[in-house]
């Protein structure tokens, strides 16, 4: 059975065409085969193409799916493969929408490097933000199992080479970056967020130390006899230090075993992280955040108040940070705070209500900042419960003891010394016994739900001052997404310039997911699962090849338009066979 062509002229002498479904039939007498024709579907150029359409469906119910699809298909069409593609698709027009590519394509020209070095850091970062890997893995993963736009092939050398130019435009990019953010997405940037954290390497040798600034940058020249390897918290002393970039140092992922590097983030209230720093394992916190206001300011933004942990609080930041018309919110030690702060505590008054878990009161104590404290019931509650837990685990260990020499106990609180939760509630008598220290156990009890705050702004209320801080958990969000999510660590590289450059992918990656996540509402995770099933397909056949996505769901559908994406063509790419 088949489609047969008959022809016809009329009088006029024109051709017509005439499609006829015919099969041969064999004539025993004449001892021929003839055709038969079946059905008559008309005129070819008058065609009733749905009607044949619904005959082809409805006979294919007839046979097996997979047959019929098999007879259906083009002759000569192939099947080639099918790759994910709406993910990639989606944070490459947020890279496009947010200008980054327009930025390091400007950066590019007139260098004689890889043109495709802005399409090669955007698969790298793609590949933080949806399978994040080592950079052979990253490679084979945009040559093998991921749809980039504009990049087919790529070698690991290539990504190396692009990383090495990140680091480089790093100062210029973050800027550009920030003011397209800020101006494309309305943000209102009145308070940026910073916070530091750590994160180690799995060696147990640390990198030598060399000549650094107080930035931790790398001094051209040699160390002189100035040079230091000690840390000065509030930045006297020598600047030139010897350091080196993975070092031991205070370890925020309780692995002091390990060297590492410390990263810290600035991020605005709507948890867009603008710029990221990277700085040898050893540098404390107390000095970060005066180069953090150095290099933003550089960028001449407007009247912004900086918000940081207590772990900033020193006289000589909050110094730098009021310079330039800013300032500051910054968390208070309670247990070893200064005697302002002191003061703030014992002074009385009634807390007002924020929120539901949120209670806040300013008190006056003659100075220039405003303290403003904090009461949590939620949290008091859970204080007290962690107390108790020290307390009857200390008491555990120190039941018994009078009846031990002098030297036993004396190791006993070694130990003990060691665990600075159990060490905070342990008292030793003039005689070397052990004993809970109940006048300690009362003073924290006055201190359970509370923090303290310290701003030096005068037109926010207690309220905003309160709201402020704690929205400083955005960049704590920040570091959790870095470590579970993107895969900060562990990180592969060795070398310092890499190591800083993997930073910057990280960055970059998390840049995107907010700006995603806030425009839809919907977490990473779930909008990952979802747009990671629109797919791309390769066929190949006579005619050429072609690559075809998927047709797109509803869910699909409206996150491209929540996030101001245009949907991927149905024909993304057509190659004509000569």
């Amino acid at each position: 059975m088949y489609v047969k062509t008959a022809t016809r002229r009329t009088k006029d002498g024109q051709e017509i065409r005439y499609l006829q479904l015919a099969h041969n039939e064999w004539d025993a007498d004449a001892q021929r085969s003839r055709t038969k024709v079946l059905h008559s579907f008309g005129r070819a150029d008058q065609l009733d193409r749905a009607a044949i359409e619904r005959l082809v469906v409805s006979l294919g119910r007839l046979l097996d799916p997979d047959r019929a699809a098999v007879l259906s298909a083009p002759a000569g069409l192939e099947f080639l493969e099918a790759r994910p593609l709406g993910g990639t698709h989606m944070l490459d027009g947020l890279w496009r929408r947010l200008g980054i590519d327009a930025t390091m394509k400007r950066l590019l020209a007139g260098r004689r490097m890889d043109a495709r070095a802005e399409r090669t850091l955007f698969a790298l970062v793609a590949n933080r933000a949806l399978a994040p890997s080592s950079k052979p893995a990253a490679t084979e993963w945009i040559n093998s199992d991921v749809h980039i736009d504009g990049l087919t092939v790529i070698d690991e050398q290539a990504c190396h080479r692009a990383m090495d130019w990140l680091a480089e435009i790093e100062p210029v990019l973050a800027k550009d970056v920030y003011f397209q953010v800020t101006d494309l997405l309305n943000l209102e940037v009145d308070l940026i967020f910073f916070d530091t954290t750590s994160t180690y390497f799995e060696t147990d040798q640390a990198d030598e130390p060399v000549a650094r600034d107080e930035r931790g940058r790398l001094l051209d020249q040699p160390a002189g006899p100035s040079a230091t390897g000690d840390d000065n918290p509030d930045g006297a002393g020598e600047k030139v230090k010897l350091r080196g970039f993975r070092s031991y140092g205070k370890s925020k992922d309780s692995r002091p075993d390990l060297p590492q590097v410390v990263v810290g983030m600035a991020v605005t209230r709507d948890g867009i992280p603008v710029r990221v720093w990277s700085w040898p394992g050893a540098t404390g916190d107390s000095a970060l955040i005066r180069q953090v206001r150095d290099d933003l300011r550089e960028w001449t933004l407007s009247k912004v108040i900086y918000v940081a942990d207590r772990g900033f609080s020193s006289a000589t930041n909050r110094k730098a940070l009021m310079q330039g018309g800013t300032g500051y919110i910054i968390g208070e030690k309670l247990r070893s705070g200064t005697a302002e702060a002191k003061t703030a505590l014992s002074r009385q008054g009634r807390y007002a209500t924020v929120a539901d878990n949120l209670q806040v009161k300013e008190v006056k104590i003659g100075s220039a900042d405003r303290f403003i404290i904090c009461y949590n019931p939620d949290q008091a509650v859970r204080d007290a419960a962690v107390r108790e837990q020290l307390i009857s685990q200390l008491t555990e260990m120190i039941d018994g003891t009078d009846t031990l020499s002098r030297t036993k106990r004396a190791d006993l609180a070694g130990v003990i010394s060691t665990k600075p939760g159990l060490h905070r509630f342990l008292r030793q008598t003039p005689g070397g016994l052990l004993r809970v220290d109940r006048a300690k156990i009362e003073r924290e009890t006055n201190l359970d739900g509370k923090y303290l705050l310290r701003c030096s702004d005068p037109s926010l209320s207690p309220e905003d001052v309160a709201l402020g801080y704690k929205q400083l958990l955005q960049v704590e969000r920040g570091w959790r997404d870095m470590k579970s999510i993107i895969d900060l660590r562990p990180v592969y590289h060795r070398r310092e310039d890499r190591i800083r450059a993997h930073v910057l992918l990280c960055w970059l990656a998390l840049l995107l997911i907010r700006v995603a996540e806030n425009a839809t509402g919907q977490t990473w995770t779930t909008l990952r699962a979802e747009l990671q099933r629109l797919h791309v397909i390769a066929y190949t056949g006579p005619s050429g090849a072609f690559r075809q996505s998927t047709e797109l769901t509803k869910p699909q559908r409206d996150l491209f338009i929540a996030l101001d994406v245009p949907a991927p063509k149905k024909i993304l790419d057509l190659a004509v066979a000569d």
